[in-house]
């Protein structure tokens, strides 16, 4: 099912995301039939030679941290004012916020004279005991039970004195805890995630919605991957807990970090506005995206808060001696495998090749024998014939400029769909990543491996965990 997939969508995404720009020809141009060309482009930017590139599914995710400290805000008490801001770094002891203690004061002075009316109470109730003891001594023998009596009931009034004196101080010295202690210090060194405070909302430091403490702070120290996977993407076997991983940073493609799924939580989905767009226009369904999670073999370079991409590691790192083809440029495997390549005349020929090793896990061919990595092809469509016109691309493009049957061949002008699930399908701009969505599934360019057009800018700043898959 994977290679199925892959082998379909490669045509579209090989090049999509090249220099932001790839533009297909049937995204509808006003090109006359007769200046029909193909757009070809070399084997060298094609496959990534010595690169290791290759085209797979990425999730976008965020470095966070292994150990988070929450806050729960009392109930009864009122929030006077927040010190921190979200994604402000704190250290052991850095006030947090502070309760008002306004009312607790108000309490603390009434609860002062209420004690200090019960010490009384109970000073005189022990005078009286005293008193009903002398007089028990002195009366007669008729007298002296009900004195008895009279000596048991008090005590027993005491002690009930003695129990409420004993709560008025214990609820004294909760009032006092909460006057002095009414400022929140961190218990932890590290970064603040979230602050949930209705009067003071400041949003979340990865956009996730689910914490629902008070504060929640990120310690600083060994760190993990949080991305999120749509449900489809999981039924698939696109990505399982065990599965190896590579991760990329935004800024820098050639740096990475290894690592292993530790978790899919299934428990909490996420559904939102999880739309599912049919890219055939059918309608629209309901789809729920899962976070899951990364343990890195290696942090070094890693910052908390820094978004990333993270991608199955099938091999494609590895660095490949020779020519290695996506298998869906090459036609007629099994007999006369040829592809469609210019003739350095700038004309179109159907080239033969020697197909040597198959990579089944990145879908690709060696080419021992019929192409150069300067040798320049094209995809494979219906309405290729020999002699056509070929311009090298520029931009990426790949195919006819202007095929028979139509300027739009059928395909929306505006691209793909946003899926608006998280889903961000490639538009004929490029792959966009959007920090408001979940889960997306991304083609990387199998030249330079870029992932789309987005801002470097963001990857150093806090953004979503929502962030899942780019879909082809």
């Amino acid at each position: 099912m994977k290679k199925k997939v892959i082998a379909i969508v490669c045509a579209v995404a090989v090049l999509a995301a090249a220099g932001g720009g790839a533009a297909w020809h049937f995204l509808g141009n006003s090109t006359k039939a007769d200046d029909n060309v193909v757009y070809v482009s070399t084997v060298k930017d094609l496959t990534g030679l010595g690169t290791g590139n290759g085209m797979e599914n990425r999730y976008a995710g965020v470095v966070e941290s292994e150990n988070t400290w929450k806050v729960e805000k009392n109930s009864e008490k009122t929030v006077k004012e927040v010190y921190v801001e979200v994604g402000q770094e704190v250290q052991v002891g850095t006030p947090l916020f502070s309760y008002d203690t306004e009312k607790f004061q108000s309490d603390l002075e009434q609860a002062q004279l209420d004690l200090e009316r019960i010490n009384n109470e109970l000073s005189s109730m022990s005078t009286n005991i005293n008193q009903l003891y002398k007089d028990k001594k002195q009366a007669s023998k008729d007298q002296q039970a009900s004195i008895t009596l009279e000596i048991q009931e008090a005590e027993l009034e005491l002690k009930r004195k003695e129990y409420e004196g004993k709560s008025k101080q214990a609820e004294i010295d909760k009032l006092n805890d909460n006057i002095t202690n009414a400022t929140v210090i961190s218990e932890i060194a590290g970064v603040v995630k979230s602050i949930n405070n209705d009067e003071n909302s400041a949003g979340n430091y990865y956009g996730d919605s689910s914490d629902n403490a008070f504060l929640t702070v990120l310690a600083t120290g060994d760190f993990r991957v949080k991305g999120q996977i749509n449900e489809q993407n999981m039924n698939n076997g696109a990505l399982m807990e065990g599965s190896q991983v590579i991760v990329h940073s935004r800024v820098d493609e050639n740096q990475t970090w290894t690592g292993t799924v530790t978790k899919i939580d299934r428990e909490n989905a996420q559904t939102g506005n999880n739309n599912v767009y049919s890219s055939s226009g059918d309608g629209m369904t309901q789809s729920s995206n899962y976070p899951f999670y990364v343990q890195l073999d290696g942090t070094n370079g890693l910052m908390l808060g820094q978004h990333v991409y993270i991608e199955p590691d099938i091999g494609q790192q590895e660095i490949k001696t020779g020519i290695w083809l996506s298998d869906s440029f090459i036609n007629d495997i099994d007999s006369n495998p040829y592809v469609w390549a210019d003739n350095g005349n700038g004309k179109l020929e159907k080239r033969s090749v020697t197909l040597g090793t198959y990579d089944e896990n990145m879908m690709e061919y060696q080419i021992t024998d019929g192409l150069k990595e300067d040798d320049a092809i094209t995809f494979p469509e219906d309405g290729l014939e020999e002699g056509m016109k070929t311009v090298v691309s520029t931009d990426g493009s790949l195919g006819q400029s202007n095929p028979a049957g139509g300027e739009n061949d059928g395909m929306e002008d505006d691209g793909m769909i946003d899926n608006g699930d998280g889903m961000v399908d490639d538009t004929m701009d490029g792959a966009e990543y959007s920090e408001t969505e979940d889960s997306t599934n991304m083609m990387r360019n199998a030249d330079h491996g870029e992932a789309g057009d987005a801002d470097p800018a963001d990857t150093q700043e806090a953004g979503s965990a929502d962030d899942g898959e780019v879909q082809p």
